[in-house]
């Protein structure tokens, strides 16, 4: 099987693996008790929160969750009254979560974008005013990959007088994040982590209202017990992916201008500059990706986000962007990064290459 559905999941680092190993087996304490076992085991959550915080502006804590959409969710729902601003291709995290509150009575401005899948910053500048509480935006897009101007939405953010959060699951260990954001959510397992633990970076000074309460745990703003073994797994992937920077983005930029090379035919969607290159969304006139992903069955690829994946809708980003119902279904992402192989990727071309040209056959 050729993996290349890094956005919705990334494999495993071995070195994750061995430093949660010792703490599901042997130092089982819970990390909130008192006695010498919870004070070791909560030593190695302190150690990777450190870690992942060297990837995080300076002049905030770590809070850990159970993942990004916990700590989205802690963010968005917890901010002071007033409006909120956001785009029209976040995560459902973000979008389903402004709704609900839409719906409660918060007014809710949700940004167009070009069809290169940049915000409209002039929209952008009329919405962030007085009397914005939050504005949200997501640093690389999930589906395809567009970087947005994070930075020049927090100095709107700013001088509004409203928070800014930055939704850096796609681009923690791999895009700076900007220095502006009051929040930011991330995520262990985009990053080689394992799954089921999260983090949100909260600016000194910043206060989100609880969703979670109980042992009060985390500063009070997320009560319940850690699981040492994922927090450490954490540490290390963040760990990994700041030695490793430098090699894995020389190892993605060259997969991309291989993959490109190899699927001559098929448009890509979304800005070809302002972009996060192991994330390539392309599409294929006539195509039906729905198809193809049948067809391919030793490539894991996808047909947009994981979370959405079975609604039978096409894609909310690939629609805010301009491309129509048809493009949209015709329309795949393939994610590569770190283990994967240029010879994965070659098997991996030809084989859609292949499956797309026997649908467009009569």
């Amino acid at each position: 099987m050729i993996y290349l559905d890094y956005q919705a999941t990334t494999p495993l680092a071995p070195e994750v693996f061995e430093a949660m190993v010792p703490l599901l087996r042997d130092q089982f304490a819970n990390p909130h008790s008192a006695h010498r076992m919870g004070r070791m085991a909560a030593a190695q959550v302190e150690v990777a929160r450190d870690e992942i915080g060297k990837l995080l502006p300076a002049g905030g804590r770590t809070v850990f969750t159970s993942g990004a959409t916990e700590a989205l969710n802690i963010a968005i729902q917890g901010v002071p009254p007033g409006d909120i601003v956001t785009i029209a291709t976040e995560h459902a995290a973000v979008l389903d979560t402004v709704e609900a509150l839409r719906r409660a009575g918060r007014g809710v401005t949700v940004l167009p974008v070009g069809a290169d899948g940049i915000v409209n910053m002039a929209a952008a500048a009329r919405a962030i005013r007085p009397g914005v509480a939050l504005v949200a935006a997501m640093l690389v897009n999930n589906e395809i990959g567009v970087i947005q101007p994070v930075a020049a939405l927090a100095d709107m953010a700013r001088r509004a007088g409203a928070l800014m959060l930055c939704d850096a699951v796609q681009g923690y260990g791999r895009v700076a994040i900007p220095n502006g954001c009051d929040m930011v959510a991330i995520s262990a397992h985009k990053i080689h982590g394992p799954k089921g633990v999260g983090a949100l970076w909260v600016r000194n000074g910043v206060k989100p209202a609880p969703l979670i309460h109980g042992g009060g745990q985390e500063g009070g703003l997320r009560s319940g017990t850690l699981s040492p073994a994922l927090c450490a797994g954490f540490g290390v992937a963040a760990r990994l992916m700041r030695e490793r920077a430098e090699a894995d983005a020389a190892h993605v930029a060259m997969l991309a201008r291989l993959a490109l090379a190899l699927l001559p035919e098929w448009g890509l969607n979304g800005s070809a500059e302002a972009r996060y290159p192991g994330n390539l969304n392309l599409r294929r006139e006539g195509l039906d990706g729905a198809r193809l992903l049948s067809y391919c069955r030793n490539i894991a690829f996808s047909l947009g986000s994981a979370c959405a994946s079975g609604s039978g809708r096409p894609s909310h980003v690939l629609r805010a962007i301009g491309l129509t119902e048809g493009q949209a279904r015709g329309s795949v992402r393939i994610g590569f990064g770190r283990y994967t192989t240029p010879a994965e990727l070659e098997s991996a071309a030809q084989a859609l290459n292949e499956a797309a040209a026997a649908q467009a056959a009569p």
